[in-house]
């Protein structure tokens, strides 16, 4: 275990270690000063120029701390620091300097005083970050706009908003030995599994890295089922939809200079579900759901489907559909297999160009190259006009998905299916389909079932939530994430 270095009494001591340490450092200000009335006692103020307020403007609290001390005696002053006189909200005494170094790389200012064996840390005002601003990916017409933000504290503060109630609880945990990333663990005390909440912090603590500069490497560096092109923590950038998920007994991560949270475990179904879901009537929601699950088949199978049909099983469709798809063909110089490979590559192609292009220009490029590379291909008899179609509508059914992360893997399964349809026709399909279920019915999202609520029931389990959902006064279960004994969150009372 590495030996802590005591904050001296003797400042001079403390402001050699500060210079060894942040040698070659010139956005650190080290600035001594010798402050009191008449007898002058040598202070010390260590912070990040950025991060820190002018210390010596008034309505700064550091400010407020110097120029009170201008006027008192050396006793008083030592006095003044163990009681916090002026009732500073975040002040901490710090007893060695690691602590020291940690709270000033953090965006505070310490605070030294010849004589006096702590360290005073003084919240600032942090780093630089952008405002509260709209959420990007997650759109939805009904609900809050608000979204996450690279600051760890105004996300929790933005869920704080909407859970009101000091059952939810904040852990701070501390990873990347150099990057010292400040990561919450929020959940709802009477609702989250214990077992569930140990798990988290034993994966937490189970790797060493030197940073995590993202959720995204936490993801990565946690997940128990590392192969799996299925993503097992499910992220959002809404912070209403972070402190529904908390309600129904599921656990937040925040990571500090990540606009994403993670909400574990997640399941299948969490993955087509979005925040509005809650705010709509239940007949639309049902039928969104549906289309939703409809998009996910379309996404994968749509392609290795029309392979399959017009490579083996041609009796399935009527003559006249077979002989508009002949004929559609005829001059293509390529095999089915070739010319759907090569359209749908172009449109990942444009897909990509369309997400890199900053500005409106990115957009203008996704709609424009494809309406014009389609075009061009069937023109000129690379392509057949209904590969087109079955493309865009691959497309739309994988942009329909309301998870970016989520909507990964069927873009790559859709690869798989396209092969096994067009060298083993509807067996291969069935077979891709086979593998798929068998590999998610295994998966574990923190031993809750990835397949669940399908897969698993319980007497308590009729919250109501599947793919059609049930009229929000019937909805009175939570989902088997919350404990048993707190399953129940609607109940009805009898008015007079």
């Amino acid at each position: 275990m590495e030996q802590k270095t005591p904050v001296s009494e003797k400042i001079w001591m403390n402001e050699s270690y500060i210079r060894k340490k942040c040698e070659n450092c010139a956005d650190i200000i080290i600035r001594p000063m010798k402050l009191g009335e008449e007898e002058k006692v040598s202070c010390l103020a260590v912070y990040i120029e950025v991060a820190v307020s002018n210390m010596m403007l008034e309505d700064s609290v550091i400010g407020k701390l110097i120029n009170h001390f201008w006027e008192v005696s050396p006793g008083e002053m030592k006095e003044f620091l163990e009681n916090n006189s002026l009732g500073i909200s975040d002040v901490k005494e710090l007893a060695t300097m690691e602590e020291a170094m940690d709270a000033m790389l953090a965006g505070n200012a310490v605070f030294f005083m010849h004589g006096y064996d702590r360290a005073i840390k003084i919240a600032g005002k942090g780093y630089p970050a952008m405002p509260v601003s709209k959420a990007e990916t997650e759109k939805v017409l009904r609900g809050s706009k608000e979204g996450f933000n690279d600051s760890v504290k105004i996300n929790s503060a933005l869920i704080r908003k909407r859970i009101k109630d000091t059952r939810m609880k904040v852990e701070e945990h501390t990873l990347g030995v150099r990057s010292n990333t400040m990561v919450q663990l929020l959940f709802i005390e009477d609702l989250a599994s214990p077992e569930l909440l140990a798990d988290i912090r034993s994966r937490l603590n189970s790797f060493e890295i030197d940073g995590v500069l993202d959720s995204g490497m936490i993801e990565q560096l946690t997940e128990e089922v590392w192969y799996s092109p299925f993503p097992q923590f499910q992220t959002t950038e809404r912070p209403d939809r972070a402190a529904m998920e908390l309600l129904n007994g599921r656990v937040v991560l925040l990571c500090d200079n990540s606009p994403a949270a993670l909400l574990l475990p997640t399941t299948f179904h969490s993955f087509l579900q979005t925040s509005e879901d809650k705010y709509n009537r239940f007949e639309i929601v049902s039928f969104l759901r549906a289309l939703r699950y409809l998009a996910v088949v379309t996404a994968t199978l749509f392609p290795g489907l029309y392979l399959a049909v017009i490579r083996f099983h041609t009796q399935v469709l009527p003559a006249n559909l077979i002989l508009s798809f002949a004929q559609a063909r005829e001059g293509v110089p390529f095999s089915s297999i070739v010319e759907l490979i090569f359209l749908e590559l172009s449109f990942e192609l444009i897909r990509e160009a369309g997400v890199r292009i900053p500005g409106a220009l990115g957009n203008a490029i996704g709609i424009v190259g494809g309406l014009i590379i389609g075009d061009a291909a069937v023109s000129a008899n690379l392509v057949s006009p209904i590969v087109v179609m079955i493309v865009a509508l691959t497309a739309l059914g994988s942009l329909a998905i309301p998870n970016e992360e989520f909507s990964a893997p069927f873009r790559l399964l859709k690869y798989l299916f396209l092969f096994l349809g067009g060298f083993l026709g509807i067996y291969g399909i069935v077979l891709g389909i086979y593998l798929v279920a068998a590999h998610l019915a295994g998966l574990l999202s923190f031993h809750i079932p990835y397949l669940m609520p399908f897969v698993k029931r319980s007497p308590m389990s009729g919250q109501g939530d599947g793919i059609f959902r049930m009229p929000f006064l019937q909805m009175v279960n939570r989902p088997v994430f919350a404990r048993d004994k707190e399953r129940v969150r609607l109940k009805r009372r009898q008015v007079k």
